[in-house]
């Protein structure tokens, strides 16, 4: 029977991570599985109270949003401990991707089986992520919805894009993929493990957590009702047959700008340009239904 330590982050969700989590660790107790549950003051100590939990066998549990789960995945991985995830957050981007419960009782039952799946991470800046690295004008966008917490998640994820737009200029960006520079100018660049993002937006549909590659998208410079038209077929996915994107694999990518633009990740701001990201395969044990 494994042992779990639950890390809680206590702004996830508008504040209702606790609320969400209360009654699975109820159910979970009841059936005699011990589990410690810590509450997150930063994201860093979030990676270090992981990394100490995985050290001693835990299992760790995100109680949270995207950005909590990739700190977590920042402790465990690399230690053959595993991680799980109880979606809290206002994205939940890669619970959606890993068809992860919503449920009090489905989250108790997918816990108490412990079943993994082994995947692969993605390495930029020094850290560890989960789902996707981007840059561009949903880095920018992204921006506004961390400053706008207060919003409801659905509402802030749609209006960002369409506010960040208005102010927008695509940079030139240069790609190294596999020793091969090119350059253009773009609206984004978007380095895919998982491919979903922005509350459920299917933004690289070929990408896989578990085939070694990074998918990298890219969206060419054109006019602004195209980027309209861009993020409403984003919803299903049809929006990779536009002749301004472009899809295109590899395990190694170097990414830099004409001018700054930050780079996000799972939700977080990751670092400046320039950058490189990389694929580690098979990397993190995460618990699945």
């Amino acid at each position: 029977m494994p042992t779990y330590t639950a890390l809680v982050n206590p702004i996830s969700g508008g504040g209702h991570a606790l609320s969400i989590w209360t009654p699975i660790a109820q159910s979970l107790a009841a059936q005699g599985i011990r589990v410690t549950v810590e509450t997150t003051r930063s994201a860093a100590h979030a990676v270090e109270a992981a990394a100490t939990a995985a050290a001693r066998g835990d299992t760790v549990i995100a109680v949270g949003g995207d950005g909590l789960a990739r700190d977590v995945a920042n402790g465990v991985t690399g230690t053959g401990a595993a991680m799980a995830i109880v979606p809290a957050g206002r994205g939940n981007d890669f619970a959606r991707k890993l068809a992860l419960p919503t449920d009090p009782a489905g989250l108790t039952a997918m816990l108490a089986t412990g079943v993994t799946r082994t995947i692969d991470v993605i390495e930029a800046a020094g850290q560890t992520v989960l789902g996707n690295v981007y840059v561009g004008l949903d880095s920018v966008a992204n921006e506004a919805i961390n400053n706008n917490r207060w919003l409801p998640g659905l509402l802030v994820y749609r209006l960002a894009p369409v506010s960040a737009m208005l102010r927008w200029k695509a940079p030139i960006f240069t790609l190294d993929v596999d020793g091969a520079s090119t350059s253009a100018r773009l609206h984004g660049v978007v380095i895919a493990n998982s491919g979903r993002y922005g509350h459920g937006l299917d933004i690289v549909p070929s990408a896989e957590l578990h085939d070694g590659q990074l998918d990298v998208l890219t969206i060419a410079d054109g006019p602004r009702h195209k980027i309209v038209k861009f993020m409403s077929q984003a919803k299903t996915g049809a929006h990779v047959h536009s002749d301004d994107v472009t899809v295109t694999r590899t395990t190694q990518i170097t990414v830099a700008a004409d001018r700054a633009v930050p780079v996000y990740a799972d939700g977080d701001h990751l670092g400046p340009l320039p950058m490189s990201v990389t694929i580690r395969a098979a990397a993190l044990e995460i618990v699945v239904p």
